[in-house]
């Protein structure tokens, strides 16, 4: 046997992928990297502030300063601070001098209602997490093993082409034979692509997908209107008077109609509530980015792979409305790249494919190893 078919017996050995470890299933990642950003930043926001104000309770102490007469005790102003904090109604006159009373209850369970919008930002994550990434998991797993499992069938495939050429008396007949074999599509791969095409006439992933991003944006404008409506009503008002003269103390005529009071935490409220709003509207166009991924194909994936023979699912057209599950498993595709071995290798024949001179002698990634086993250069083309 010649050096060179010795060598190139070595390169094709070199060429296949090891057995994938059983690691890879573990190692999948079943959220984009956006959707993950938006997950940490939408649940970890409010609750990080939410924390800074509880522990700024903790230590300040009490949250409301009022101005009591000075006949009143030590214990009547302490009184006058708690009864003032529970009730949280501020009491004035209108226009024509009519008593109205305003609460402010909004701002006593602030911090906590920010604790309910990074439960309700978690609630689509969850969707996503026991209705959809199951079996995307299953999907993700079989396509990258049969995408590596047809690089390896490729390889192969060269090497008793190898050998067959090697032993043929007669060249031209040899490839006249692998002519008719190519086009009688005898090197197809027909469960993996019968998979794919199957994913397209699916929409389970895709209406969980575009169902998950829908929820979050309907709690993110909720979230931004309902701090829009406490900056309107409540939050450019840090003094209030308040009425002690309830119950018993109702006929105590040394006690005054109205106290005035100062909310202590009117200032970090404010600075916690434009800030979550001013990040909330930011992450709006990238949600509704995410939900717009959707609607073309990611093709650069899939037409690497044509180079294996006889998987055209993008020549043949089969790819048609983009709205299917087929277009999301190409999301995560994409995403999982770093498990997809075969990824790298292909691409990089098809730069080489692009970068050669005779591009008409490189069909397939066959081709392209075919000259690398020292075949023939040329070969009749149909």
């Amino acid at each position: 046997m010649s050096l060179s078919h010795t060598a190139a017996e070595y390169m094709l050995s070199d060429a296949l992928l090891p057995d994938p470890s059983s690691s890879r299933a573990k190692g999948l990642r079943l959220e984009l990297p956006s959707d993950r950003l938006l997950k940490f930043v939408t649940v970890g926001l409010p609750l990080c502030l939410v924390s800074l104000a509880f522990a700024r309770e903790f230590s300040a102490g009490s949250q409301i300063s009022c101005f009591s007469p000075t006949n009143f005790t030590g214990k009547q102003s302490a009184y006058t601070d708690t009864a003032c904090w529970d009730s949280l109604i501020h009491h004035g006159f209108d226009a024509e001098g009519r008593a109205i009373t305003k609460s402010l209850w909004a701002l006593k369970v602030f911090p906590y209602s920010l604790l309910v919008v990074a439960v309700l930002m978690y609630l689509p994550y969850l969707l996503w997490r026991y209705a959809a990434a199951p079996a995307l998991h299953c999907d993700l797993l079989f396509i990258i093993d049969e995408l590596d499992k047809s690089y390896n069938r490729s390889v192969r495939l060269v090497q008793h082409m190898k050998k067959i050429q090697q032993a043929s008396a007669e060249p031209e007949q040899f490839w006249e034979e692998y002519e008719r074999a190519r086009r009688e599509r005898y090197f197809e791969f027909p469960l993996l692509e019968r998979y794919l095409t199957c994913k397209q006439h699916a929409h389970a992933l895709v209406f969980i997908y575009i169902l998950r991003n829908l929820l979050l944006l309907l709690f993110l404008a909720a979230t931004c209107l309902y701090l829009v409506f406490l900056h309107l009503n409540i939050f450019f008002q840090d003094e209030f008077s308040c009425s002690i003269k309830t119950g018993l103390l109702q006929v105590e005529s040394h006690i005054p109609p109205l106290i005035p009071c100062k909310l202590v935490f009117f200032s970090v409220f404010q600075i916690i509530s434009l800030s979550v709003g001013s990040v909330y509207v930011l992450l709006i166009p990238v949600v509704i980015y995410n939900a717009l991924q959707l609607c073309q194909w990611d093709k650069g994936l899939l037409s690497v792979y044509e180079m294996l023979p006889a998987f055209d699912l993008l020549s043949r057209r089969m790819l048609t409305c983009p709205l299917n599950d087929l277009n999301v498993i190409l999301l995560f595709l994409r995403a999982n790249i770093s498990e997809l071995t075969s990824f790298s290798r292909l691409n990089a024949v098809s730069a080489l494919r692009e970068a050669t001179a005779n591009k008409e002698d490189i069909d397939t990634v066959i081709d392209f190893m075919t000259l690398l086993a020292g075949l023939e250069t040329t070969k009749p083309k149909h």
